[in-house]
């Protein structure tokens, strides 16, 4: 769909070449209902939770029970030398740690399925929202940025769940276990420990607070970046032509080294977490080692209850660097889910009211009524238009660029609904008629065209999903197409990629004109479908226009006049109001608007 209505609506992109300038920026601002949205998700496999809590524990359970070990090894075996004892005692630890390792690498498969099935829901659910999203939304949001939220942003909800939330869920356990059993070995020495563990806390607290706001940004500069090369890339014929790579490269620069800036703010908050505090766990291993070995010494504390101590107080920082560990892999995860939520979060198109009713036999009268539309309603783009169209008519609509042609033909399929005033088909409002059936009854060639990976065939049966081979070679036949398609090297077997690159512009039309004849319909809208190609071309294609619009009600927007001398009426727009209209002959007689644009164009 064209846009140039809607370009006077739309906020200056800062200068720079291309749609970056459309991102939105800023901080996560519901981290908490993002976490407990997530949960809802992991919560549909509630099974394979369970399972991996009881692992998760067994695993805490048997890593912390082996440590706690050391403690009668030392004061029953190693201080008695009791070897055979000490042997016993070994192969009994060994076999803790064996059930550990077990547990661990069962409890992670079963997370790994577990969090990407719940990427696979999200990733489901996020595309059948953008099918179900009003056209304005991809008007407004550039297609890079879309990308990013689709791959980028759920690999980073994939790397949170697969990894982070597990390791959370262990080291916050395995934390409170630690010190569950140093209170019950020494409460003086843990005493000590508790002295460091505030200081560590504060510390984390003031840099996820300073540094969750570089994570939200990082991912939006990336959308940017994304987004930018995307567009360049897909017009680098058009960035060579005219020699703008010098002016390209300077605008990927600044998102670049915004993104650089951006990203090592986020990187270098996160990453002094662990090296301070693995520096306080240091600390606070030389401090009990200091303090138990004097009550040793001078309390009698058992010497394997000094080594099982430490060995818990080495431990239990570890929990709390594992967490800061997976703080990137937490804010870009959290970043990413908010991100991908706002799209699931877009109101979709509204549903059919309870009295839409299905076009049958459809004759193809359309009426419009006094309708107003703009796309910020404080501005319109139509103004009080009133059109009626008899069923069979070819109605053209010509004027100047941003006058609202493509605006009005927008409206017919409810791409945008008017803010005032009615449009009927057959006398029924198209607000009272089903949205599919709708825009089933219509077809709609554009002079962008679109061709999607796969062959002639398919491409063309688009337009009719149920249509036979005989009836898609027909409605090539019809259009002009088959010429050109019976010369390709498998004919209609013929894959086409990358948006049929490997054929013309003056082709691609015309196998999109072919997928309009497939599919059979009531009204045909044709914007400015032959503008893009040269005129001998565009004899062809208004041939094959022509075979398609007979019997059909029609409504065509050129800016090539000579391709609507034909038309039962021309409809001159200016300004979103009708200023002038007749027939071509009629409106050269009145030497007004429509005779300047047409003398313009031929003399």
């Amino acid at each position: 769909m064209k846009t140039q209505d809607i370009n006077a609506n739309k906020a200056s992109l800062s200068g720079l070449p291309g749609r970056h300038g459309r991102i939105k920026t800023g901080k996560p601002q519901h981290s908490l209902q993002t976490i407990l949205r997530l949960w809802k998700y992991l919560g549909r496999q509630k099974l394979k939770l369970l399972v991996i809590l009881l692992l998760l524990l067994l695993n805490i359970g048997a890593t912390l029970s082996g440590s706690y070990l050391l403690r009668p090894i030392i004061n029953h075996y190693i201080i008695p030398k009791d070897v055979p004892g000490l042997i016993k005692m070994v192969a009994l630890l060994l076999g803790i740690y064996l059930i550990s390792a077990v547990a661990a690498t069962l409890q992670n498969r079963l997370m790994i399925n577990v969090a990407q099935q719940t990427v696979s829901k999200i990733r489901s659910e996020l595309f059948c929202r953008l099918q179900s999203i009003p056209l304005k939304f991809f008007d407004t949001h550039s297609q890079g940025d879309l990308m990013s939220r689709f791959a980028n942003d759920t690999d980073n909800i994939s790397d949170l769940l697969n990894t982070s939330v597990l390791q959370l869920f262990s080291s916050g356990i395995t934390l409170v276990g630690i010190f569950a059993l140093m209170l019950y070995i020494s409460p003086e020495l843990t005493l000590i420990t508790l002295l460091i563990v505030p200081l560590m806390l504060w510390f984390a607290a003031g840099i996820i607070k300073k540094s969750k706001v570089f994570f939200a940004t990082q991912q939006s500069a990336l959308g940017a970046v994304n987004g930018y090369v995307e567009e360049m890339v897909n017009g680098q014929k058009v960035v060579e032509v005219f020699g703008y790579q010098q002016s390209v490269e300077a605008a990927f620069e600044k998102l670049n080294y915004d993104l650089r800036d951006k990203a090592t703010q986020a990187q270098l908050y996160a990453g002094v977490m662990m090296p301070v505090i693995q520096n306080l766990n240091t600390i606070n291993f030389a401090l009990t080692a200091i303090v138990g070995g004097l009550l040793a010494i001078l309390k009698g504390f058992d010497l394997g209850g000094l080594a099982a101590f430490l060995q818990y107080s080495r431990q239990f920082g570890r929990p709390v660097n594992e967490i800061s560990s997976q703080y990137n892999s937490i804010q870009s995860g959290l970043a990413g889910a908010e991100r991908v939520f706002q799209i699931m979060d877009e109101i979709p198109e509204l549903p059919d009211s309870p009295d839409a009713v299905v076009l049958a036999n459809v004759r193809g009268n359309v009426n419009f009524r006094s309708v107003t539309f703009g796309y910020d309603p404080a501005h319109p783009v139509i103004t009080n238009l009133t059109l009626e169209v008899k069923a069979g008519q070819k109605i053209a609509f010509v004027g100047a660029t941003g006058a609202g042609k493509t605006t009005i033909m927008n409206l017919l399929p409810r791409f945008y609904d008017i803010q005032s005033g009615e449009i009927t088909i057959d006398g029924i409002p198209i607000q009272h008629i089903k949205r599919n059936n709708l825009r089933q009854a219509l077809a709609i060639v554009l002079q962008d065209t679109h061709l999607f990976t796969g062959t002639v065939l398919e491409n063309i049966r688009y337009g009719q999903l149920q249509a036979t081979d005989n009836e898609v070679i027909e409605a090539c036949k019809l259009a002009g197409a088959d010429p050109f398609i019976q010369q390709l090297a498998k004919g209609y077997a013929t894959v086409l990629q990358k948006d049929g690159d490997n054929l013309s512009q003056g082709q691609r039309q015309l196998l999109n004109i072919a997928r309009a004849t497939v599919s059979q319909p009531a009204i045909l809208i044709m914007d400015e479908a032959t503008s893009s190609v040269d005129t001998r071309t565009e004899q062809y294609i208004q041939r094959g226009m022509d075979q398609l619009m007979i019997g059909r009600t029609s409504f065509v927007i050129a800016h090539r006049l000579s391709t609507v001398r034909n038309a039962d009426e021309i409809i001159v727009l200016e300004n979103g109001k009708i200023i002038e209209r007749g027939n071509h002959d009629a409106l050269l007689a009145k030497r007004g608007k429509y005779y300047q644009l047409y003398t313009t164009q031929f003399d």
